[in-house]
């Protein structure tokens, strides 16, 4: 019968580990140099007050269509957790 051979270091790890990871694109354009952070924390509560507007108009439109009180504190709860999540995850930011 035919032995198994043991994979060696070199081919299990892929292409050598000298290369640089490029990181995934995110939402905003990458930067050479990072945030102070200072431009980090004012750039995060800007979003987030976003968050908060976007929230608030979506709740008024549907009290203005006269939806239901629980589906709109459900629909905006659940739209500010999943932008929070946006943003938070951001590495730009």
């Amino acid at each position: 019968m035919d032995e198994v051979q043991p994979l060696e270091p070199e081919s299990a790890l892929g292409p050598a580990q000298s290369e640089p990871i490029e990181r995934p694109p995110g939402m905003l354009p990458g930067r050479a140099e990072r945030r102070t952070k200072v431009e980090r924390a004012s750039m995060r509560i800007l979003a987030t007050g976003g968050i908060i507007g976007i929230d608030v108009i979506l709740g008024a439109v549907l009290v203005n269509q006269d939806v239901e009180g629980w589906i709109v504190g459900l629909v905006v709860g659940v739209t500010s957790v999943i932008l929070a999540a946006l943003l938070w995850s951001s590495r730009q930011l």
